[in-house]
């Protein structure tokens, strides 16, 4: 008899990393998307490869969004333009959201230096916002990994990383091993209740993301 799948709701599915998540979860023996998105044509993208979609907005009414979803990602992001209302407030929404609706699990994308926004005021108004909606999710009660990577780039996946708490130096790693992470901390028990920052390096997801 074979298992049944886990839906994971996908929030921000039609962004770079968003949709790399949504493919791996597509191919996965494990989960099966649901893409959260905004816009009419988005939705009709993702139907059309046969992704289960929802049209919600983060700034709305979330609840129908989460009904059937076991996990949740939040991958989405304003890139700059609204860190309140997408990056802080529409996360806490999703928080909520998924928490009434008794989701097992939320993976949320922060960024690196979250834990500390003052020490890079160009960012700080964005680090801000991803600190206030990791404090949030971190305090609901809800399971959750919150993962903080590096600066992002759109270079091919390795499948390794470099794991830790805080890096005192920044550094990058590709969307493709984000997302990548993202899904593998999906698993029940997996980083349960933790938060730690990632970048390019030598070891693999799987083992990374399980070693404590």
């Amino acid at each position: 008899m074979t298992k049944e799948k886990q839906n994971v709701l996908v929030a921000g599915a039609n962004g770079t990393t968003g949709r790399i998540v949504i493919n791996l979860l597509v191919k996965s023996e494990t989960y099966q998307p649901i893409a959260m998105v905004r816009k009419q044509d988005q939705k009709d993208y993702f139907e059309k490869n046969n992704v289960s979609t929802v049209l919600a907005d983060l700034e709305g009414d979330l609840s129908y969004a989460v009904k059937n979803a076991h996990k949740v990602i939040f991958a989405a992001g304003s890139k700059g333009k609204n860190v309140l209302g997408v990056d802080q407030e529409g996360a806490k929404r999703l928080t909520d959201a998924a928490k009434d609706e008794g989701a097992s699990k939320f993976v949320m994308l922060s960024a690196m230096g979250a834990d500390d926004p003052s020490r890079n005021k160009d960012l700080q108004a964005y680090l801000e916002a991803k600190k206030n909606a990791d404090d949030y999710l971190r305090a609901s009660g809800l399971d959750y990994t919150i993962v903080r990577p590096g600066h992002l780039t759109n270079e091919e996946g390795t499948g390794k990383i470099q794991l830790k708490k805080r890096f005192e130096n920044p550094g990058k790693i590709s969307r493709a091993d984000v997302a990548k992470t993202l899904v593998d901390v999906l698993e029940d028990g997996v980083m349960q209740n933790q938060f730690f920052e990632i970048i390019a390096g030598d070891t693999s997801i799987e083992k990374a993301v399980r070693t404590v």
